[in-house]
């Protein structure tokens, strides 16, 4: 996974509810069991459908942060939805609520997700329109910084923080605590009635 701390960059707003996986990458895409290839397919469906969808607008897109309304992720389980966003450059979500099992196949692969109020979200929404909008997320301080320098916290689980800041998979995380688990079975040795050595 590529490790994230802190990113300024311009968003586009996706002002849906109930963004399903299958509106992210229809299911007829999830051709491969590989990473790469999915962001060329992100929100296929509503591209076609919708010439001015904000995905087809050129003035969004070197966007890296998408901001959209609640229940973000919804449906399916499908890990594919994360890789479809990520590989069409998108970093950061920022939503007022996610899918749980979309937030955990998030975090798992590096996108960062990002719970505000739905009025927070909705004045970002309005603001992201012209394609100029740019803001910060800042993921060791928990922190969303707007244009005007105001600024918001958000909450992050600490073990999934510590992957991303880092870019562990959860196998690497566990690798890289090696030295403090072989310290704590030396120390648990040392006070059992019997050694396992």
């Amino acid at each position: 996974m590529q490790a994230f701390t802190k990113i300024t960059a311009k968003v586009i707003p996706l002002p849906l509810k109930d963004v399903d996986t299958d509106m992210i990458i229809p299911a007829q895409y999830l051709t491969s069991i590989s990473k790469e290839g999915y962001g060329e397919n992100l929100f296929i469906r509503l591209k076609q459908e919708q010439p001015d969808f904000p995905f087809n607008q050129d003035k969004f897109a070197d966007a890296q942060i998408l901001v959209a309304k609640s229940n973000f992720g919804c449906g399916s389980s499908r890990e594919h939805a994360a890789w479809a966003i990520l590989g069409a450059g998108i970093r950061v979500v920022i939503a007022p609520g996610f899918a749980d099992i979309f937030f955990n196949n998030s975090a798992k692969n590096g996108l960062v997700l990002v719970e505000l109020d739905a009025e927070v979200i909705n004045g970002m929404l309005v603001d992201a329109e012209n394609g100029n909008y740019e803001i910060t997320v800042d993921l060791e301080a928990q922190t969303v910084i707007l244009p005007d320098n105001t600024s918001y916290k958000f909450n992050f689980d600490p073990f999934r923080k510590e992957c991303i800041l880092n870019g562990y998979e959860e196998l690497d995380f566990l690798l890289a605590k090696s030295d403090e688990i072989g310290q704590f079975k030396e120390e648990r040795d040392k006070n059992l009635f019997f050694s396992t050595k």
